[in-house]
């Protein structure tokens, strides 16, 4: 008999109606943001590509565990779904309050949509070892932080909206890697963490989704979306190349490993988050493609063995050197590029204005890990409180707590 888990039989469902009916009213009184939802828009393509890749793509993206399949896909499923909704009504309090211009309509769900990436980033560090009820207090929370950080970039550091949106990797990998130093790791005795070829067939499906949309993702705010797009994928591909051709260099017999094909393979796309609209010639991000899988791969190697076990931190989806070191690189490329085209455009007449510009690169960069990684802190003590019924570490990474499976499915 599968073990029953009265936290998630008595309080998710109650949960989600409350939540449901806070967002239903929002609707229904109309704040400022909703008042002119329905007009046409050519977004919607867009908009539809980036939507595929956060719902299918990371759902398979994080099926990297051979217990814990239907939890990664449907989890995400039901994350994303609340996410969005919670994103919108936090983006229209924020407009009512004149704290920050809100979009409408389509452009909106864009937004909100973007801003899940944080979130389903995040989930990949706490994989297997949070239950529902946490999973929807950590992305509400974390939804909160990251617009309120946005709002500290636009409003204080004059860094534009569509920008700030472009730190969601970066939030999210230090936010999750955070979040997870806070629960016991699991017996070593344990095998359910360890993937099967299956399971990582599938998440290399949804790495291949992934992949495929980014150049949307990162143009579909963009004031040059064609630049962007170019960019992007270069630095995609040429990630992808350098992936494989890593893989079999680091390997003792040679072989490429899947684990590094599912992880470096998107560093290209990170790296060239913020900087694909200003990168103005090709080279550039293809090298930014390059260094961002250089990094994802061997800081897999330094984070798994020198900087996890002291600190006691187990990345299930190793979110930290698959997301979060390009998002510091990429962080890094912005400020140089920014000085070399500040330095271009104003020579050696405004030395006052290249530091300040620095200072605002550097400052939006600081502000978004420190937030992330102290408000994770706080975020994973507040997910072990009683109150949300922890899971016992022999429970992690089992759908079988969860979801109603066969035996056949267990015995696999």
């Amino acid at each position: 008999m599968p073990p029953r888990y009265r936290s998630s039989r008595c309080r998710l469902p109650w949960l989600l109606l409350l939540l449901q009916a806070l967002f239903l009213s929002r609707a229904f009184f109309a704040f400022p943001g909703a008042r002119l939802t329905y007009f046409s828009s050519e977004l919607y393509p867009v908009f539809q590509d980036v939507n595929h890749m956060v719902i299918f793509g990371f759902g398979f993206f994080l099926m990297v565990l051979r217990r814990y399949g239907f939890s990664s896909t449907g989890f995400n499923f039901l994350l994303i779904v609340l996410g969005v909704q919670c994103s919108v009504l936090v983006q229209d309090l924020l407009d009512l309050l004149d704290i920050q211009y809100s979009e409408l309509g389509v452009e909106s769900l864009a937004g909100a949509v973007m801003s899940m990436t944080a979130v389903v980033i995040s989930t990949g560090a706490v994989l297997g070892k949070a239950n529902p009820v946490q999973l929807i207090v950590m992305s509400l929370v974390e939804l909160i932080i990251f617009h309120v950080s946005r709002c500290i970039n636009s409003t204080f550091l004059q860094v534009p909206q569509n920008l700030t949106l472009m730190h969601v990797h970066l939030f999210g990998a230090y936010f999750g890697v955070a979040v997870t130093s806070r629960f016991p790791e699991p017996p070593p005795g344990l095998d359910k963490n360890r993937s099967t070829p299956k399971s990582e067939l599938l998440s290399v499906l949804g790495t291949v989704f992934v992949w495929m949309f980014w150049p949307n993702f990162n143009s579909i705010l963009a004031e040059t979306k064609w630049q962007a797009v170019l960019n992007t994928y270069l630095a995609l591909a040429v990630s992808a190349v350098a992936a494989f051709m890593l893989s079999a260099l680091t390997s003792k017999d040679g072989k490429f490993r899947m684990a590094h094909i599912h992880s470096a393979v998107l560093a290209g796309g990170v790296t060239t988050s913020c900087t694909a609209e200003i990168i103005q010639q090709p080279w550039i991000a293809m090298i930014l493609g390059l260094l961002g899988s250089v990094i994802s791969i061997l800081g897999s190697h330094c984070l798994q063995r020198c900087f996890n076990p002291p600190l006691k931190l187990q990345d299930t989806s190793g979110v930290h050197f698959t997301f979060g070191l390009p998002a510091v690189l990429g962080a890094v490329a912005t400020v140089l590029l920014r000085v070399v085209e500040q330095g271009i455009i104003e020579q050696r007449s405004a030395l006052p204005s290249l530091g300040f510009l620095i200072f605002i690169e550097v400052g939006a960069f600081c502000q978004t890990i420190s937030t992330a990684l102290i408000t994770g802190l706080i975020t994973g003590f507040i997910l072990n409180v009683k109150l949300l019924k922890a899971v016992h570490v022999s429970k992690y990474f089992d759908d079988q707590f969860y979801w109603e499976v066969s035996f056949q499915m267990i015995s696999d």
